[in-house]
């Protein structure tokens, strides 16, 4: 942890919440599940609100494949986005900070400052790149729950998740029944389907044929590395994210790209950015290069491919020992994991005799659609928070 290990969480004079990220480090050794193991490895974090007396209203935010732990606030006044979840935990918001201690990490195997390829090998001194062992969500769960054990946290109020922090949130209700008496689990699935892992497959593949990959030994060297394919990747992944109506109004700002007028070479033809859409694709890969390390992204993404809750038991017998209260909560317009894997989810818990309820809410934004500002979301989230 850093010097100071308060909250680190304060207001400045205009009200905005302020925050610093801290360090968790264990010394311990860490053995993967399929696999290999470090010598130490670090988790960053950050809290909002107080701990109470008895430790027992703290809420444990899980990050999406491409997030972080910075969910809320500020760094300094002067930044022009807070966190990334930032309308969703606060006082007075659907997760309100007045209640309750909310802690979200930067997972592990992530590049925002938690242990992963991008981070130093102890053995060598230089980056772990493809030598990182290889990850799965199991064990970003497991390097979560020694953070919480370091916090002196016997049990957490609730974990609250999106995409791949809705499946960290099933794990922990599984793998850890009397350390959690909530789950919150948003546009998530039992299984990674066949399509999600077609996309990410290809995306890979952009990377690693990306030259300047080199093996995964691209060093961390500013500017290096498969920029190219990460960026490509990341426009691919976009595009998932999103439904066919949201990127329509996302695209319908941009300036018109005409086709050229008379004659025109073949290869520049080509090249040339001719519809809205591709200039707003090439915007986020390319603001997505300064955030986020190719190699990360192949680990995560694999580890999303690998996540498969029924893959040795039904789902009834793998939620067996379930003892968390369970909202799992989708949206109509989700492609990527459609609102039907979601309420599997709920029926398996509920076959199992557990109390579970599922919510599908109407909205246009595709499988992005739990990031962005709703008052149904905010009142199911509220309201299941507080017993309701």
């Amino acid at each position: 942890m850093t010097d100071d290990d308060s909250t680190l969480a304060k207001k400045d004079n205009a009200n905005t919440l302020l925050v610093s990220p801290q360090d968790f480090v264990c010394k311990k050794p860490f053995s993967f599940e399929l696999g290999g193991e470090i010598p130490e490895f670090k988790i960053r974090y950050e809290t909002y609100g107080t701990l109470n007396a008895d430790k027992s209203n703290a809420i444990l935010i899980c990050h999406a494949l491409t997030g972080d732990h910075h969910v809320a606030g500020k760094h300094r006044p002067e930044d022009k986005r807070p966190g990334w979840w930032d309308h969703f935990i606060g006082e007075g918001k659907a997760v309100d900070t007045r209640k309750y201690f909310v802690i979200c990490s930067n997972c592990l195997g992530g590049c925002s400052g938690s242990t992963g390829p991008k981070s130093v090998n102890p053995a060598t001194g230089d980056p772990y790149g493809i030598d990182f062992p290889v990850l799965t969500m199991r064990d970003m769960v497991r390097a979560q729950k020694a953070l919480i054990d370091f916090l002196g946290i016997e049990k957490l109020h609730a974990v609250i998740g999106g995409s791949m922090g809705g499946m960290q949130t099933l794990l922990w209700a599984i793998e850890y029944p009397d350390a959690v008496k909530n789950i919150v689990a948003m546009a998530c699935t039992a299984r990674q389907n066949t399509q999600a892992i077609a996309f990410n497959a290809v995306a890979r593949a952009a990377i690693v044929q990306d030259p300047n990959w080199l093996g995964g030994y691209y060093g961390e060297l500013e500017g290096t590395g498969p920029r190219t394919g990460l960026a490509v990747a990341r426009m691919m992944a976009h595009i998932t994210y999103l439904s066919d109506f949201s990127l329509t109004m996302k695209t319908r700002r941009d300036p018109r790209i005409d086709l050229p007028g008379g004659r025109i070479a073949t290869s520049e033809f080509l090249r040339k950015i001719t519809f809205p859409i591709e200039s707003y694709l090439h915007h986020q890969g390319d603001k997505f290069l300064d955030r986020f390390d190719a190699n990360s992204y192949l680990y995560i993404t694999q580890a999303t491919d690998r996540f498969n809750l029924s893959e040795h038991k039904s789902l009834d017998q793998v939620f067996a020992d379930v003892k968390a209260r369970a909202l799992v909560i989708g949206f109509s317009t989700d492609w990527l994991y459609p609102p039907w894997q979601n309420r599997e989810i709920v029926l398996a818990l509920q076959r199992a005799g557990k109390n579970a309820r599922y919510a599908e809410i109407e909205a246009v934004s595709g499988h992005d659609s739990f990031l962005l500002d709703s008052q149904r979301l905010y009142e199911l989230t509220a309201q299941f928070l507080a017993g309701r």
